[in-house]
């Protein structure tokens, strides 16, 4: 391995280890639940299974080649594959943040939703950092039918939110996920607030003047 190679990659498994523990000291992530990961030049990066995102030693993090072999590290989550399916189908996506967040984790739990947008444009951030959010059936945690599903939506979307589980982002870097992680939770959180009261959404208009200003691909 080069030395550039070896250096941006303690780069990112120490960026993995302080960033998790804001998550996890923040109430977004709660026991072992949880796993981020980060792609790299020569393969990626996983937190490992039962790990706590609030005490990650970056040595120890999991890394990865693109046939899933262990390269270095520990054990990685058993939910890899959802991190691995949405990588192939999305090479644009530089990381992943996968949390059991309390509100996204409540909405994906709600009855009625609609599977192609399970949460209504209700602020322009939401639009902007995830756009339509799909919602995916119910699979067992560690179901591998599950990344077939994944790999289905995410040519399309950024992001989806797992039924009676929590949502899958993805982002250009690792501080791209995460916010987009963020913003997707403070916007469950708002969808909550709002269930039986009227509520305003962004209109079709409102939504193009963001993808035209910002240039999103939505």
């Amino acid at each position: 391995m080069s030395a550039h190679i070896q250096s941006a990659e303690t780069r990112e498994r120490d960026k993995i280890a302080r960033l998790s523990r804001s998550l996890y000291e923040r109430g977004l992530t709660a026991g072992s639940s949880g796993n981020i990961s980060v792609r790299l030049e020569d393969g990626w990066l996983l937190t490992p299974t039962n790990s706590c995102l609030g005490e990650l030693d970056p040595a120890r993090i999991s890394k990865l080649d693109w046939n899933g072999q262990v390269l270095a590290g520990d054990a990685p989550s058993k939910e890899a594959f959802l991190h691995r399916s949405m990588y192939e189908v999305r090479p644009q996506a530089g990381a992943i943040v996968h949390l059991h967040s309390t509100h996204s984790a409540a909405v994906s739990c709600l009855a009625g939703l609609d599977a192609d947008s399970c949460m209504p444009p209700l602020t322009p951030y939401f639009v902007m950092k995830i756009g339509r959010l799909p919602l995916v059936a119910y699979h067992r945690p560690g179901d591998k039918a599950l990344g077939d599903v994944i790999r289905g939506l995410a040519a399309k979307h950024s992001a989806v939110l797992l039924s009676n589980h929590g949502p899958v982002v993805s982002g250009p870097d690792l501080e791209g996920a995460i916010y987009a992680s963020e913003e997707l939770e403070e916007t469950a959180k708002i969808f909550l607030l709002l269930q039986g009261r009227a509520t305003n959404c962004l209109n079709a208009a409102q939504i193009d003047e963001l993808k035209t200003a910002f240039k999103l691909a939505l």
